[in-house]
């Protein structure tokens, strides 16, 4: 059974990891779309932005019909993953304005609202003493999915500023979605922890922010999320500046910042580990300690290619290393019967706030430098530290992570 569970959830996140790869398909390949479109900076940002927003609209009409409780997991990952590859593909044939892209882009990430939170739901039902490790694995994935298309276009196949031509990296995120589509219908399975299915109730959505334990769980994830994806979105674009204003190889650079977020698959799974022992708010604030440092270090080190790597590295590896144990934390607390409809109304949220700092860092950039700019993000990480300071104190916080809170 042991065996059985173990593939099961490694099958999980495997589809997982390939869905991920529509995530930064069009933000990675931005240099190519601009060389092409002649895109401006601010549609430059949209064109995670509009993913950043499907995802919201696609997670809050998930948790308002409360569709991660209501239909069987895997079988909404894979067909959300198959027709979030139909969005994404479509790009290369009906992507011939800017709009076109954006608006396309927007409809993948309504998709992939299908396929992160069901993920995390899942996996909870085949788990207990190991959650927080195996949430932690399922991020990894996740985030190392995320990363995909970063390397893809980190190799110099064409004339095209040294990269690959862009539907080229398009088509084959689209292709790696397919495939997790095709791993989740034929092998994987919801668990035997599975609670009764529940019916619809909007109510259930408030419950993540009335009571308190939850919502102290929620604003930590919400101070982590102002960080990670405008982190993810705009440090590697920093990356290419310093390495080419030190006459360094553009694709040097796009390798590095492959690494930086694939690090983080890395922090995920050894957050997961030692959450599980030492506790969750022990190990999400330790980690938004760190990432909240490289906030304000990274801007400053621009003209350092070596020193702003290794920042960035480290960076990569912390800011995400807490995600899956807010979730965790969450699947914990709240009402057992609604756990896919608090995860989704979780990552809903989060993901709307991602818009502000996403817009805001190129915003900054331009009056007050990268290093003020990046700086503003450390505001997420002081609020998830005092959130989880203040859960810490809760008596139900002896729920979490064994006891271990």
């Amino acid at each position: 059974m042991k065996s059985s569970r173990t593939l099961i959830l490694m099958l999980l996140a495997l589809s997982e990891l390939l869905a991920m790869s529509l995530w930064f398909s069009a933000s990675a390949i931005a240099p190519q779309l601009s060389a092409e479109f002649g895109l401006a900076g601010s549609q430059q940002s949209w064109l995670t932005m509009s993913v950043q927003l499907g995802f919201v609209v696609g997670a809050l009409g998930s948790a308002f019909l409360n569709l991660p409780d209501r239909i069987s997991s895997d079988k909404l990952i894979a067909v959300s993953a198959l027709l979030g590859a139909l969005a994404n593909g479509l790009i290369v044939f009906a992507g011939t304005t800017v709009s076109a892209i954006i608006a396309l882009r927007f409809v993948t990430g309504v998709f992939l609202a299908g396929i992160y939170p069901p993920g995390m739901k899942l996996m909870a039902t085949w788990t207990t003493r190991d959650r927080g490790l195996w949430i932690g694995i399922l991020v990894g994935a996740l985030t190392f999915g995320s990363a995909i298309p970063h390397l893809i276009n980190a190799f110099p196949t064409s004339v095209v500023a040294g990269m690959p031509p862009w539907r080229s990296v398009v088509t084959t995120t689209s292709g790696l979605a397919v495939l997790s589509a095709l791993i989740c219908w034929l092998t994987v399975r919801e668990g035997p922890l599975l609670t009764t299915r529940a019916p619809f109730n909007w109510r259930f959505m408030k419950n993540a922010l009335l009571d308190k334990p939850t919502r102290l769980a929620n604003f930590g994830y919400f101070g982590h999320m102002w960080e990670l994806y405008a982190m993810w979105t705009w440090v590697p674009a920093l990356l290419i500046i310093s390495y080419t204003n030190a006459g360094h190889s553009i694709a040097a650079a796009r390798f590095a910042g492959f690494a930086t977020i694939a690090l983080g698959a890395v922090g995920c799974i050894a957050a997961g580990y030692f959450a599980d022992r030492l506790g969750r708010t022990r190990i999400t604030i330790a980690s938004l300690a760190i990432s909240g440092s490289c906030c304000v270090l990274a801007g400053a080190l621009i003209q350092s290619p070596l020193a702003l790597t290794i920042v960035a590295l480290l960076w990569g590896f912390a800011v995400v290393a807490d995600s899956a144990q807010f979730s965790t934390a969450v699947s914990e607390l709240a009402d057992p019967r609604y756990v896919g409809t608090a995860l989704t109304t979780q990552t809903s949220i989060g993901f709307l706030l991602t818009l502000g700092s996403i817009r805001g860092v190129p915003y900054l950039v331009e009056i007050a430098g990268w290093h003020i700019a990046l700086a503003t993000l450390s505001v997420g990480p002081i609020l998830g530290i005092w959130s989880m300071m203040l859960l810490r104190k809760q008596p139900e916080s002896i729920k979490m992570a064994s006891g271990n809170r």
